[in-house]
């Protein structure tokens, strides 16, 4: 079977109902916090991507038993102290930076040396900023070349608490080093730029010892070392990152709406409504609902015709970070120009996705000025009337955002695309082709 897509045509005007799959930070730190639980747990609408199987491997690998029944997956958790470290082991994390660097909190007592090898893309993502933290608990690493994988961790039965300020706004550093202070006597401290909130959130509703203290940039986080986790049965809710192709193709698409059901509406990951509102696009959120300390709502869209430029706040570029790929996609059709900057983590992920976010708007005919952090994009209102270019997206370390993305930009403006590597999209979202074909009918 070919792992090249074509598309020729832009999408024809739609009025549907759909749903995505579970959120996959959601899915993630499930999988982890009931491997260290006391007992069984089950999660139903568990995102069934590679990253997520990566996760459930890992923890198989530790000598947590799972079962795994289409959606619905249960894991016999051992207690906090239930893993067993054998000799010569290696964790492969594949593609996924969340279970990579996660991972590596939890094993910092491990009594044996462990490996952790990744893909080709997150071996060259760096591992340094959680290497960093982790040692000053006492764990010692090898890494390649200083700061990426394959990395060795060599844990310590003899933890020291710390205090450290978490500067980038990375929700993996983080929620590491939460996870490093469950298993250390003491109180851990953490002075953390805003960032997703999901490990928090989990812990307080598990009645972890964990305080928080909110200012406007920043959260004061306080841990101690955890005795006992119960179990956790959790329905997970849809991902609002892999709701925002949806919601842009729906947005630049004509005489268009949609409705995505139950979906992740965690105010630290909604940075894309927030910014889409900004330039005019009408998105509602209906049936809002609490959920084990998350937020999820219905989220309605409909077709923009006059979209505005935006010089975007960089307060809320935390709650966007992956979606800014297909942000910048409404941008180049808005009527003046949009700046976006402060961006650097952009090109921590999958793939440097700043140089990509240029590549495809050139290739679209939209100018830009683009550096290291920043990318300034002159808007094209009649984009979509004048388009007929024949673009073909490859080399790209298999990004499934840079793929989806591709295919958004394809069915929102025509042209005619070769999009190689339809595969990536198996890490974070295997049926995102199948809801396209759905939306097209």
């Amino acid at each position: 079977m070919s792992n090249i897509i074509t598309v020729k045509n832009k999408i024809r005007n739609f009025k549907k109902e759909i749903r995505v799959p579970g959120d996959k930070s959601l899915s993630i730190r499930w999988v982890l916090f009931a491997s260290l639980a006391s007992g069984k747990s089950k999660a139903k609408n568990l995102l069934m991507s590679e990253d997520v199987l990566a996760a459930i491997k890992t923890i198989n690998k530790l000598g947590i038993k799972t079962i795994i029944k289409k959606k619905e997956c249960t894991i016999f958790g051992k207690g906090v102290d239930g893993y067993k470290y054998k000799k010569n082991l290696t964790i492969d994390a594949k593609n996924s930076g969340t279970l990579g660097r996660l991972i590596l909190g939890l094993l910092v007592n491990s009594p044996e040396p462990i490996k952790l090898v990744g893909d080709k893309s997150l071996s060259k993502r760096d591992f340094k900023r959680i290497s960093s933290p982790l040692s000053k608990f006492g764990a010692k690493f090898k890494l390649r070349s200083s700061n990426f994988l394959p990395l060795k961790i060599f844990g310590s039965s003899e933890l020291k608490p710390i205090k450290y300020n978490e500067n980038k706004g990375s929700a993996q550093c983080k929620s590491s080093i939460i996870f490093a202070a469950m298993r250390t006597n003491g109180i851990t401290t953490i002075k953390a730029k805003k960032s997703r909130n999901h490990t928090e959130l989990l812990c307080r509703h598990l009645k972890l010892p964990i305080s928080i203290k909110s200012s406007k940039n920043f959260d004061e986080i306080k841990i101690r070392k955890v005795k006992k986790i119960n179990t956790l049965n959790y329905e997970i809710p849809s991902d609002i990152s892999s709701s925002a192709f949806f919601i842009v193709l729906t947005a630049l698409s004509t005489d268009s709406e949609l409705t995505i059901k139950n979906v992740n509406i965690n105010p630290s990951r909604i940075g894309i409504v927030t910014i889409l509102k900004k330039m005019g696009v009408r998105i509602i959120f209906k049936n809002q609902k609490t959920y084990k300390g998350e937020k999820k709502a219905d989220i309605k869209v409909v077709s923009t015709k006059n979209i505005k430029a935006i010089s975007c706040p960089p307060e809320l570029n935390s709650g966007a970070i992956d979606e800014f790929l297909v942000i910048f996609l409404v941008a180049a059709k808005a009527k003046g120009v949009s700046f976006f900057r402060n961006l650097g983590e952009l090109n921590q992920k999958e793939s440097p996705r700043l140089k990509w976010a240029e590549k495809i708007l050139r290739n679209l005919g939209v100018r830009t000025v683009t550096t290291n952090d920043s990318i300034k994009i002159y808007g094209k209102p009649d984009l979509n009337l004048k388009f007929h270019k024949k673009i073909t997206i490859k080399n790209y370390l298999k990004d499934h955002r840079v793929f989806m993305t591709s295919l958004i930009a394809a069915l929102s403006f025509g042209g005619n695309w070769v999009i190689h590597d339809k595969d990536s999209i198996n890490t974070s979202f295997p049926n995102f082709l199948k809801i396209i074909d759905d939306l097209k009918k």
